[in-house]
């Protein structure tokens, strides 16, 4: 197994909890304590297929080279979180950004898997799993109510109501990715249009810089850092795609707190490495949207960073 995949540090006496996290740009796997720290990790790029077993065995494999563990053995337990659309009762996953799955039976493989038998496994959707890891270890700790994204491939968003993470019946509670933010908008995959991951995930960021003429520079390859990058450096196209997604979170993020009286939106994933874009842009568009008094709202970042899905798979397992 290579040498990244695994760090061996002294670990705490106690049961670990096995976490996995997948993700359309990447599938991630690690051995958790009970207080939410890693002690051993591994990570696969998703494969870019129309085949769902070739991810498939992607998954597997990304479990497995956690197996060979010194500690493996006192794993009891296997939180997964996947990309959405879930369905926690079947045990399956439609990702929207992860084509070759549709209705992909993933408890039923991960099961079949002779290695893992015996774990109890929980599934929840991952931006369910972000959400009960900033609610426990991070950003939204101490709050009764709470929204968290993942702004990323795509974009997910779980919630915390009366204390308590909310994943609804099938896991799916919160996914504001897919509500419409632009009634003229393109096409979702979803079926839908104008959905909020259409403008601001990191291919919707990417995508509206290139037609709006901007292009990398020195070749390198085009995507949300060399997006920041010329937006940083004053580029118009860049900075607006910028603006654009920030106008469209805060949008989904105004709604959210008109219907719900949120207290903080915590935001991670891939695209909140421009941070310093985004947040000033969202608060000053949230302004305008979440109009009303009780809808006034803090906007953070995420205290956990890209290991949020596996702190939190890894959490809501444990419970």
């Amino acid at each position: 197994m290579p040498a990244h995949d695994r760090r061996h540090d002294e670990t705490p006496a106690g049961p670990l909890t096995a976490a996995l996290d997948i993700g359309g740009t990447k599938i991630a796997s690690a051995l958790v304590t009970g207080e939410g720290r890693i002690v051993a990790r591994a990570r696969r790029d998703t494969p870019r297929t129309t085949d769902g077993a070739v991810v498939q065995r992607a998954v597997t494999d990304c479990v497995l080279a956690l197996a060979d563990h010194p500690e493996w053995g006192r794993t009891t337990a296997l939180g997964v979180c996947s990309a959405g659309p879930v369905d926690r009762v079947l045990g399956t996953a439609s990702p929207v950004n992860i084509p070759a799955w549709r209705d992909h039976p993933l408890l039923k493989a991960l099961r079949e898997v002779p290695a893992l038998a015996g774990l109890r496994v929980v599934y929840h959707g991952d931006a369910i799993a972000m959400t009960a890891a900033e609610h426990r270890f991070g950003a939204a700790r101490g709050h009764a109510n709470a929204l968290c994204m993942v702004v990323s491939t795509g974009v997910g968003a779980g919630l915390i109501l009366d204390g308590r993470v909310r994943a609804g019946s099938t896991g799916n509670a919160g996914h504001l990715g897919h509500v419409t933010v632009d009634l003229a908008g393109e096409d979702c995959p979803c079926g839908s249009r104008g959905c909020l991951e259409r403008l601001a995930s990191g291919e919707g960021i990417t995508r509206h810089a290139l037609a709006s003429g901007w292009r990398p520079a020195g070749g390198e390859p085009a995507g949300t850092r060399s997006v920041a990058d010329a937006a940083r450096g004053g580029d118009v196209p860049a900075l607006a795609a910028f603006d654009r997604a920030a106008r469209a979170l805060a949008a989904g993020i105004a709604g959210c707190a008109t219907l719900l009286e949120l207290e903080t939106a915590v935001l991670g994933g891939g695209v909140m490495h421009a941070a310093d874009l985004m947040l000033p842009r969202i608060r000053a568009h949230l302004v305008r949207y979440a109009a009303l008094p009780f809808a006034g709202l803090t906007v953070q970042l995420s205290a956990l960073g890209g290991d949020a899905g596996l702190l939190g798979a890894a959490a809501l397992a444990q419970d």
